[in-house]
């Protein structure tokens, strides 16, 4: 073959070969690329959504008066009852169970408990930050004890900061366990249990006129994954074995028949940091949106949507049939 020929096979060869260079980089640069827009899409990125949060609401039992009776709607517990998050103040989740907002759509618009018990009052004694612990020892107390002619209905939501704090940035303890072994935590989960049963009668002991008492149980941001990392919190292998342990004790205390679960847990499953993932088995294709606030831990407006429904539905179930039956016991004399 002549020099002249051979310099051509030469080039076309190089030529091919980089061609299939830039052909298999420019491959790695489009699977790269769409790798970091995948992760950005599915792991980092928490869309809030618009509209409407949580189940429908009956306007059915809403429509006619209750009961003209003194009632005292009281908060107790943590940020969530707080409203920490709710922007502005008038949509945090208790604000909204006494009077609905003007913004609020059709399905649930005017839905609020002044509307069925006019004669009611209100008063929030939640402290955003307070763990269990602070729940019975100061928050609880500044409850008074009320005359016989009022009844309370009580909404709560406490254990939840006694599960997060303190975020692992110290060691864990009772009240702050975030990061603890399940046997460690053993102890401290007993004594939630004897704690909640305690707080719940000393409630109870505040109203002589009878009271119902609406809890709610502890959600989970990481949408059953027990992972928080790419939140910026450090791994914890035993954290919802642990949190599965302050629910159940919740439902335990549900068991007396002046207690009802109000179960945020389940709702607020698939609108965590993993709600994009239409592999995790809570996603929600009709609504996969993020119900968390900005420090991971709190509702945003949409999530005190949800739990304001929830607890309005709970509410609805049982306080017009007290009402009732105490009105006719008082007559039967």
């Amino acid at each position: 073959m002549e020099p002249e020929s051979l310099n051509q096979t030469a080039t076309t060869d190089n030529k091919r070969g980089t061609s299939r260079r830039i052909k298999v980089l420019l491959s790695v640069g489009m699977l790269l690329f769409a790798g970091i827009c995948g992760f950005k899409y599915f792991w980092l990125e928490h869309p809030v959504g618009t509209g409407p949060a949580g189940p429908m609401v009956s306007r059915e039992p809403f429509e006619l008066v209750w009961s003209d009776r003194d009632v005292l709607l009281i908060g107790l517990g943590d940020s969530v009852t707080a409203g920490l998050g709710a922007q502005p103040a008038s949509k945090s989740y208790f604000n909204r169970l006494v009077k609905a907002t003007d913004d609020d759509p059709d399905g649930i618009a005017g839905i609020c408990l002044s509307k069925v018990l006019p004669n009611l009052r209100h008063e929030n004694f939640a402290r955003s930050g307070s763990t269990s612990i602070e729940n019975l020892a100061y928050l609880v107390p500044q409850v008074q004890v009320q005359p016989s002619q009022t009844f309370g209905i009580i909404v709560m939501t406490t254990g939840g900061n006694d599960i997060i704090h303190s975020y692992g940035r110290q060691p864990p303890k009772e009240g702050a366990m975030y990061g603890a072994l399940y046997a460690d935590a053993e102890q401290w989960i007993e004594n939630y249990r004897h704690r909640l049963a305690k707080t719940i009668d000393e409630i109870e002991s505040r109203f002589p006129g009878g009271c119902e008492i609406f809890l709610g149980n502890i959600y989970d941001p990481t949408d059953g994954v027990g992972n928080a990392v790419l939140s910026g919190l450090p791994r914890w292998p035993d954290a919802l074995r642990i949190h599965a342990e302050y629910n159940s004790i919740i439902a335990e205390a549900c068991s007396r028949s002046n207690v009802h679960l109000v179960d945020l847990h389940s709702t607020f499953l698939g609108h965590g940091i993993y709600s994009r993932q239409f592999w995790n088995e809570h996603y929600h294709s009709d609504d996969p949106t993020y119900w968390y606030w900005d420090n991971f831990e709190d509702p945003n407006n949409r999530g005190y949507d949800a739990i304001r429904r929830l607890f309005l539905i709970e509410i609805a179930k049982v306080i017009p049939t007290v009402l009732k039956d105490q009105a006719s016991d008082s007559t039967a004399f």
